[in-house]
């Protein structure tokens, strides 16, 4: 792959292939930011988990002490009391026959999806269509809940969900460039601290293989495995 000047310049103030304690990750960051827009930070961490055994996949939820910077457009499927109890709760959309039926036209204007158990036998014809794209309500994810406002306020403060891939990798967002050091700090540790605890007791030899950061448009980060660095 043939990289820009610019990114080439940003990748010299890298040293390859040392391991940065967290605090001069976020600074470097910051450094190798240049982008004309607030960059997104973006987290990978490579585990020690062969995801194809159920007993080692590791999926969960996370609420970023700070928030992630973007602004996350929720649909709710839901009926009745909930559909007013959502869009109190700050819910960009709310309903069901009429979202199913859009849903299955092609709309698509949201990022994340919650549902009351009580329709998850209508929100399963999007199963297809939401699946594929990551968007499916789940309870694991706690997008699938009787709790509809809770888990609105939650996921419009910061809470996200993430889940290894078939390769043992874990992808995420936790800021953007613009945030504070302290607090794009205080995210990344938050979220590493997280999946650290969900260690799947079967998983064999280096949990931490790999973890790295990097902006949207900037170079990646290793950054120091060392488990006691993320502990609370």
């Amino acid at each position: 792959m043939r990289r820009s000047k610019r990114y080439l310049e940003l990748s010299s103030k890298v040293e390859r292939p040392r391991e940065y304690s967290p605090e001069e990750g976020v600074k470097l960051i910051k450094e190798t930011a240049k982008a004309r827009f607030d960059e997104t930070v973006e987290i990978a961490m490579r585990l020690g988990v062969d995801p194809r055994h159920a007993e080692q996949m590791v999926r969960g939820t996370v609420s970023l002490p700070n928030g992630t910077g973007q602004t996350v457009r929720i649909l709710v499927l839901t009926k009745d009391d909930n559909v007013a109890k959502a869009e109190k709760a700050g819910a960009d959309y709310a309903g069901l026959e009429e979202y199913v039926e859009k849903i299955q036209k092609g709309w698509l204007d949201f990022d994340v999806v919650v549902a009351s158990p009580d329709v998850m036998s209508v929100v399963g014809r999007l199963g297809k269509i939401l699946g594929t794209r990551g968007l499916m309500p789940n309870p694991k994810s706690g997008t699938v809940t009787p709790d509809v406002e809770s888990a609105v306020k939650e996921i419009k403060a910061g809470k996200i969900d993430f889940r290894v891939d078939k390769t043992g990798i874990i992808h995420s967002r936790i800021g953007k460039v613009s945030f504070e050091e302290e607090k794009l700090l205080e995210n990344l540790k938050v979220f590493i601290s997280t999946i650290i605890k969900m260690k799947p007791p079967s998983a064999k030899g280096t949990y931490l293989r790999s973890i790295s950061i990097s902006s949207t448009m900037g170079p990646g980060i290793f950054l120091d495995r060392n488990q006691s660095t993320y502990s609370a």
